[in-house]
């Protein structure tokens, strides 16, 4: 597939992780030698915009200085750093701040029509003219769902999303071509209208009126991160070429599912999407890195399929010849690389699955997921802590595999904890609660590991700010299991009657579930806290 004009990565710098400078430039460097030619910095808020003080206000942003450093470094390595900016949703880091009460629509969505609003989206654009040599630029668009249902609703009255998506669109359109920008968007709101909320189309069934709604000069890209099936690439792809805008298709290196990346997944679903856009000749390919839910996962442990996938777009698919290549370029096995997939406990292709981001947080007490656990499981956490030691010296990336490795640590105990204790408080065994309490106080020791290690992880990758966020999570389940331990010595002692939580029944977390079912929930505040965020 050497007709491939572009190949990037985008990088997520604004799901809490901020990287700096010198991870950014390490990090563009090796992607440069691996073959890429471009990367996307996908900034919701996190760049300075002087005449906006409180965009990315303790946040941890970009200066323009750090952005034009960054721009040429890139420059000098043949790599076209593009902006990636949000012009209409997923700027909720914004609207704490009474300044965009305003332009506020409803959640994190701008509101559309007002003059604030596009006061604030020119300055965006200034910004990004100014600190970028590139006049490629991606202004997001996706997944405002709620738009036109807040105050637009209540200045406006009900009007179609679709004719507020449009005007909005055309107005950003305009202001993009004054500062010389050519934009690409993410395609899926033009599908989620046309096909009333889905985005995938298994035919050509786009009507005429979408496909002349879409301005001429802006790419669309087709994103999917989450099939293997050859065939739907190549229906939505198919699809897209009904459009006379030029076509980007971004896959997806997953590490936004917890502190593990699925390196497998991603490169399976690389393989089945690259080759079908080389049947289709397309030459416009980035893989995105995002960071959901706050990017606890290194920046560099997706090199496998970051690897992988610049050796599918030069049409090799030999995974023996990409294993052996790794090997020399990386200095690490590419088996043993693959080895931070092993943390999921439940390696599969066809699936992505994160047990060890929601076990993590699961309350012991609660039991949320408890339904699903397989006790010996937990033993698993042994055997990915063996493939994971072999790596952990490594000069370079030892300090990702010892994260994890104190992630088995503590999910050897914590996995199953929450089902033992329920059992043997159910059936009055103090002599096993008393027993469990020692495994609290070891899990309790266990965590201050993890979180010192995860800690260095974070200083090493990222600016400070954001970690704040990390504090609060394992501070607070820290303090949450020396409180379940102190509930238990209680009651052991006959200080406490009864723990009333420990008395519920533990219902199926999905009503299809089974145990030993694996999922991927990736929402630490449904998982820690059980009652939603309001």
């Amino acid at each position: 597939m050497d007709t491939v004009k572009s190949l990037g990565v985008m990088i997520d710098c604004s799901r809490d992780a901020v990287y700096t400078v010198e991870t950014l430039k390490e990090y563009i460097s090796i992607l440069a030698a691996m073959g890429y030619n471009s990367v996307q910095l996908y900034t919701e808020d996190t760049y300075e915009i002087a005449e906006e003080p409180y965009f990315g206000y303790l946040r941890g942003r970009y200066s323009k200085q750090e952005l034009q450093e960054l721009d040429t470094y890139a420059k000098n390595l043949g790599v076209e750093l593009i902006p990636c900016i949000q012009t209409l949703a997923h700027l909720g880091g914004i609207t704490r701040w009474a300044e965009y009460k305003s332009c506020t629509d409803f959640g994190d969505i701008l509101f559309v029509g007002e003059d604030r609003t596009y006061k604030l989206i020119e300055n965006m654009f200034a910004t990004c003219a100014e600190c970028f040599s590139s006049r490629r630029i991606n202004i997001g668009m996706d997944e405002a769902h709620m738009v036109g249902l807040g105050q637009f609703l209540d200045k406006h009255g009900y009007q179609k999303r679709y004719d507020i998506l449009l005007r909005h669109l055309y107005r950003v359109n305009e202001i993009a071509t004054k500062y010389g920008f050519k934009p690409m968007m993410w395609s899926d709101m033009f599908f989620r209208l046309a096909m009333k909320g889905e985005y995938y189309c298994a035919d050509n069934s786009i009507p005429k009126d979408v496909i002349d709604a879409v301005p001429d000069n802006i790419d669309l890209i087709y994103w999917d991160y989450y099939s293997v099936e050859y065939n739907r690439y190549d229906a939505m792809i198919s699809a897209h070429t009904q459009f006379r805008s030029h076509m980007v298709f971004a896959g997806g290196a997953w590490s936004w599912s917890g502190f593990a990346p699925v390196n497998r997944f991603s490169i399976q679903a690389s393989k089945e999407a690259l080759r079908v856009c080389a049947k289709h000749g397309v030459n416009d390919i980035f893989i995105t890195c995002w960071k959901d839910d706050g990017a606890e996962c290194s920046l560099f442990s997706t090199l496998p399929s970051l690897f992988c996938t610049a050796e599918f777009a030069r049409g090799n698919f030999n995974m023996k010849d990409i294993a052996d290549k790794f090997k020399n370029f990386i200095g690490i096995d590419f088996a043993a690389f693959m080895a931070l997939d092993s943390v999921n406990i439940c390696n599969v292709d066809e699936a992505v699955r994160n047990p060890s981001k929601y076990m993590l947080y699961s309350d012991p007490f609660l039991g949320m997921f408890d339904g699903l656990i397989v006790e010996k499981d937990a033993e698993k956490f042994a055997d990915a802590k063996l493939l994971l030691l072999q790596t952990e010296k490594n000069k370079k990336f030892g300090y990702i595999f010892k994260v994890l490795i104190a992630l088995c640590d503590v999910l050897e105990i914590k996995y199953a904890l929450g089902v033992k204790t329920r059992r043997a408080y159910k059936s009055g065994d103090k002599n096993e609660l008393s027993v469990l309490i020692g495994e609290y106080r070891e899990l309790e020791r266990r965590l201050e590991k993890f979180y010192y290690y995860f800690s260095l992880q974070w200083e090493k990758e990222c600016k400070p700010n954001g970690f704040e966020k990390h504090d609060i999570r394992l501070g607070g389940l820290i303090k949450r299991v020396k409180h379940c331990r102190r509930m238990l010595t209680d009651f052991c002692n006959g200080r406490r009657n009864e723990i009333s939580c420990l008395n519920e029944e533990i219902l199926p977390i999905e009503k299809d579930l089974q145990k030993g079912d694996f999922l991927n929930f990736n929402r630490w505040h449904s998982t820690a806290m059980i009652k939603p965020l309001s």
